[in-house]
């Protein structure tokens, strides 16, 4: 085995530290049985330069498709092409309101600890992509959110400013796999807002070049029952909010709404700092989800309840180690 495995198996024994090892054993597990994988992301994972894991898991085909926000997938072009210009501030807790109103003025958006450039990131990536909503406009073509930064990244629009190791991005190894991607509640996003204010600007004809949340679920409803069809798929989730909540409402809907027949997710992990609570379906046990229709009482569980931008590297890690 390598280092880090050695490493973990035999240090984390007890606690958050033993359900790691429990879910990345599970995982391996879960892949060694035929089964697929699904991984969640919430957060702001793509700033948090998670790309470096994940990126590398796509190629040897331990994710097989992805559920993030759209603030992940923009993000993640973002951290490509301006890297470099990206600013940290590692005394974040200690900022006033003045020091926050200086990083704006300064053209920073601010995630904890790390700026994001206006201009050298969101800016630069707003450009080309106005050219592939006009394109789409004009051909009466409608894209999803996903699809539109696949286009973007296999014609090289923005192969000159790469800032980072194209190895490290999340969304360049997604694409060379053409793994689908659901965005939902992708309006809540900066490209989203430049796609909106640039209709109103009468850029382009039809908000219905980009499709919609619901047709974001019709085409995960399709590629579940392919899949699920030769597979077990499972489900590792990063955070909470939609971009888990969403996706793993499809076998309810199959099973209930549809009466179609589909196995249950065959696999469960979520890594969040919500506490488990009353009320909070982020916090919520995983058995919970049982009496919903999504996992069965025999599915592998796991709760690690931690700092996924720690965690997540190891069990990556843990999976490539072989």
């Amino acid at each position: 085995m390598g280092a880090i495995k050695d490493f973990i198996r035999h240090n984390y024994r007890h606690f958050n530290a033993a359900a790691v090892v429990d879910a990345a054993e599970g995982w391996v597990k879960h892949l060694e049985g035929g089964g697929k994988m699904l991984l969640t992301m919430g957060g702001a994972m793509s700033t948090a330069e998670m790309g470096i894991s994940i990126a590398e898991l796509i190629r040897k085909d331990k994710v097989h498709a992805i559920s993030c926000t759209g603030a992940n997938l923009e993000e993640d072009i973002f951290n490509l092409v301006a890297n470099k210009e990206y600013r940290r501030v590692p005394h974040w807790r200690a900022l006033s309101a003045e020091d926050e109103q200086e990083l704006y003025d300064g053209g920073y958006n601010r995630v904890t600890d790390t700026c994001i450039p206006e201009d050298e990131a969101m800016r630069k990536v707003e450009k080309p992509l106005i050219e592939l909503w006009q394109e789409c406009d004009r051909n009466k073509e409608r894209l999803f959110p996903y699809e539109f930064f696949y286009r973007l990244l296999k014609r090289g629009m923005l192969k000159s400013e790469y800032q980072i190791d194209p190895k490290n991005s999340w969304l360049l190894a997604a694409a060379e796999k053409n793994l689908p991607i659901i965005t939902p509640g992708w309006e809540d996003s900066t490209c989203a807002n430049f796609f909106v204010a640039r209709y109103i600007e009468k850029k382009f004809s039809s908000l219905l070049t980009m499709k919609s949340g619901v047709e974001q679920m019709e085409f995960f409803y399709r590629w579940y029952m392919e899949t699920n069809a030769s597979a077990s798929i499972g489900f590792f989730q990063i955070g909470g909010g939609i971009s888990g909540d969403f996706p793993i409402c499809v076998v309810p809907m199959i099973r209930q709404d549809l009466k179609h027949d589909a196995k249950l997710w065959g696999y469960f992990c979520q890594i969040s700092e919500a506490a488990t609570s009353y009320g909070s379906y982020s916090g919520a046990t995983p058995n919970e989800k049982i009496t919903w229709g999504k996992l069965a009482v025999d599915t592998p569980k796991f709760v690690i309840e931690s700092d996924a931008t720690i965690v997540f590297p190891l069990i990556a890690q843990y999976l490539l180690d072989g």
